[in-house]
């Protein structure tokens, strides 16, 4: 969520890499979600040395640049490794982000400036060779962590003008030399920096055996910058003003469209409600026949067909909505940041864990008002309904994973892990949640009787069909936010990091209000035609952002250089799953803005 650009030039990269169980159960589930929020945000007592102690570098993984779901164990090349490679032991949310921590030969003491280190000496053979040829011919780079910091290099380069007479075509070296910069204040670590240094090359061009000395240096120099504010360089680091200024420019822009919609949207649509009111109180029949919600009182309140999965839906949409407030609750407090390895992924998983009990009790709860019995299938779709489809996928893309060999692949035991949450925590949280719902049933009250045999619906022109609203009703939200969106998209998919997570939560916040104003408004144009079918289309026309969400997901990959089937696959398989839970959200509160407003104005017409 914070913003880094991509600075690419020989030396230098920066780039954006998420019946209740028994005690003992319980016990091992917080246990592990303990050991899972290892945040990287040291405290005041840790991460200090003396000149001269041993600070570990970990090697993490390398990738292409253009693909961000593409990423490699570090080993995966044939570089220098120790006798015994030793993978630190990871985080579940480490594992979800496809981290692999491990360790390396270089020896990186604090405050010890060193020049031309041998890191060791190693005779490449020719599949060797072609392996580091097909990593620099696709921009690999490599990522590793000294002190919990992140930093970046790239693997080789190419030359496409070195044409000689007998062959034709570019030359590719492999970087031999990494040079560290580090920032030190005090005794702790505030920043460190690779650089691939092009004057220390091999040429790989060819499919030879070669013998390669690889060396390093590492220069020390003391800065001001205080311990506690040392990750701010990966959220300044591509914020130049001219960006900074367009991106607030394209806020406060759409800020004031939505408001300007919302006030004509609410003058009009008040002002014609104002006076069908008018016209009940004033008992003209011939002015009372120009109203036609008035006739549909006792259909209106009809539940829809389908009822149990319209529960799951409302139940689903619900849990989500509340997990996505958790995530801007922590990332406002600073517990979301950029490399936090796996807080994200983790944050995920125990908040949708947490919350599953309200979907099982909204589901339950909303079913009972009309049956009171069959409630236990609304509460069973409700925890399938979304995590349903998204197992599915993640099953495909991780076989897709494991046939590439890519860190994305999930380890056995992280699977069972996860199969093992889902049994024992998520599914007896779901049923607390489905049994309070119906402990605490209600009859659902309407303002007005319903009639035994519904009314006759007239017909509609096609703008007033639910393809029609769901057009207008996806529409105008998706236009509202698509700048934010697409700056989103590249702190997903591209080298950018989200730096402004306030932004982003007020921007949630406006696409909530007129998604609610909206839905308001098609309803009420709906019951004037005395359509009263407005059930699942205030639903279906409230989620349909998502729809154009998605569409623009489609966009982004064609304007992007991102390439290859594992890349193509991660980016739409992920980002329809982002915009199902967004449908799933969004259609919930259209359909319960509708339901108030429904009821506010036929209780009002009942009191006149």
């Amino acid at each position: 969520m914070v913003a880094l650009t991509l600075g690419r030039s020989a030396l230098s990269l920066s780039l954006y890499m998420s019946k209740p169980p028994g005690m003992s159960v319980l016990l091992l589930f917080f246990t592990t979600l303990g050991f899972s929020f290892r945040f990287v945000t040291p405290s005041a007592e840790d991460h200090r040395y003396n000149v001269g102690d041993h600070v570990s570098l970990f090697v993490n993984k390398v990738g292409p640049l253009n693909n961000p779901s593409e990423t490699y164990h570090y080993y995966d090349l044939p570089f220098c490794r120790p006798d015994q490679v030793i993978r630190r032991k990871a985080s579940l949310g480490e594992v979800l982000n496809g981290d692999c921590l491990t360790n390396a030969l270089y020896e990186l003491k604090f405050r010890e400036d060193k020049i031309g280190e041998t890191l060791c000496q190693k005779k490449l053979k020719g599949d060797e060779v072609a392996k580091f040829r097909s990593a620099v011919s696709n921009d690999f780079y490599f990522q590793m962590y000294y002190d919990d910091l992140p930093l970046w290099g790239f693997i080789g380069k190419v030359e496409d003008e070195n044409w000689t007479i007998n062959e034709n075509g570019p030359k590719y070296y492999l970087f031999k030399h990494v040079q560290f910069d580090a920032l030190y204040n005090g005794n702790q670590i505030i920043e460190i920096r690779a650089f691939s240094d092009p004057n220390h090359v091999v040429d790989i061009t060819e499919d030879v055996d070669i013998s390669v000395k690889f060396t390093y240096s590492i220069f020390w120099k003391e800065t001001s910058t205080q311990f506690e504010n040392r990750m701010d360089k990966y959220s300044r680091a591509s914020l130049l003003p001219t960006h900074q200024q367009i991106r607030w420019f394209s806020f406060f822009n759409s800020v004031v469209i939505i408001v300007l919609l919302m006030g004509l949207l609410t003058m009009i649509f008040m002002r014609h409600l104002k006076n069908d009111l008018r016209k009940f109180s004033g008992g003209d029949e011939e002015e009372d026949k120009e109203v036609g919600w008035k006739y549909i009182h006792g259909d209106v309140f009809r539940y829809p067909p389908c009822m149990s999965l319209f529960c799951a839906v409302l139940g689903t949409g619900t849990q989500l909505l509340i997990q996505a407030a958790f995530l801007f609750v922590l990332a406002l407090l600073g517990v979301l940041y950029p490399y936090n390895r796996g807080a994200l992924c983790t944050s995920l998983v125990v908040t949708y864990t947490l919350t599953s009990v309200v979907a099982g009790y909204t589901a339950s709860s909303f079913y009972n008002q009309f049956v009171e019995t069959g409630w236990k299938r609304s509460v069973l779709l409700s925890g399938t309904l979304y995590l349903g489809p998204l197992f599915v996928m993640v099953s495909i893309l991780n076989a897709v994973a494991v046939s590439y060999g890519a860190t994305a692949a999930l380890p056995f035991g992280t699977i069972v892990v996860i199969l093992l949450i889902y049994t024992f925590v998520t599914i007896p949280l779901l049923g607390l949640g489905g049994v309070i719902g119906y402990r605490l049933r209600s009859e659902f009250q309407a303002p007005c009787a319903t009639k035994r045999c519904p009314r006759e619906i007239p017909p509609l022109a096609w703008y007033r069909k639910t393809p029609g609203q769901m057009f207008l009703g996806g529409l105008l939200p998706f236009s509202a936010i698509v700048l934010e969106l697409h700056h989103l998209y590249a702190s997903l998919w591209g080298y950018k990091i989200w730096t402004l997570p306030g932004i982003l939560f007020i921007m949630f916040i406006i696409l909530v209000l007129l998604t609610a104003m909206l839905s308001i408004g098609l309803t009420y144009v709906q019951l004037s035609v005395e359509d009263h079918e407005w059930w699942w289309r205030s639903l279906l026309r409230g989620g349909s952002t998502a729809i154009f969400m998605f569409g623009h997901c489609i966009y982004f990959y064609a304007r992007s250089r991102m390439s290859g089937f594992m890349q193509f696959s991660f980016y739409f398989g992920y980002n329809a799953c982002i915009c199902y839970a967004v449908f799933l959200m969004l259609g919930t509160i259209s359909f319960r803005t509708s339901l108030m407003f429904v009821r506010l104005i036929y209780r009002a017409v009942k009191s006149e």
